[in-house]
């Protein structure tokens, strides 16, 4: 099974990119359908290839996805966003698009921020004697 292969950091940046650049206002083809989180955005492997669609198992945003969730039929609108525990799917039955697109801003940079962190930590401590403890 051939799994998404894109650079994780580097994706989430072009997502919080295009979340910044107003990408999930409403569309000029289809005005009366709301732009989906992440489902109608680059970052959706499936975004050029509605035809053929590759299965959600394998994209990068599944490892975001809580254990009882992955089997979902759109498995990316339960990440959840904050410390509340709200979701995409939460927030499209509760919150308002303002609501969702801040907190789906904040998780973005707090994620990204994260892993940036994690991969300079391990490339310091490769160059190290290699005795370092794994940090947290």
């Amino acid at each position: 099974m051939a799994l998404d292969d894109r650079n994780l950091v580097e994706t989430l940046k072009s997502e919080l990119n295009f979340l910044n650049k107003g990408g999930y206002g409403r569309s000029p083809r289809t005005p009366w359908k709301p732009q989906l989180i992440f489902e109608d955005s680059p970052i959706c492997m499936n975004y050029d290839s509605k035809e053929n669609p590759r299965p959600c198992s394998e994209c990068l945003l599944m490892q975001f996805v809580p254990p009882d969730s992955r089997n979902e039929e759109i498995p990316c609108r339960h990440i959840v966003l904050n410390q509340e525990g709200q979701s995409i799917a939460s927030f499209y039955q509760y919150g308002s698009q303002t609501e969702l697109e801040d907190s789906l801003r904040n998780w973005l940079a707090l994620t990204i921020a994260k892993l940036e962190r994690q991969s300079s930590n391990s490339q310091a401590c490769s160059n190290c004697c290699g005795t370092c403890e794994p940090r947290h």
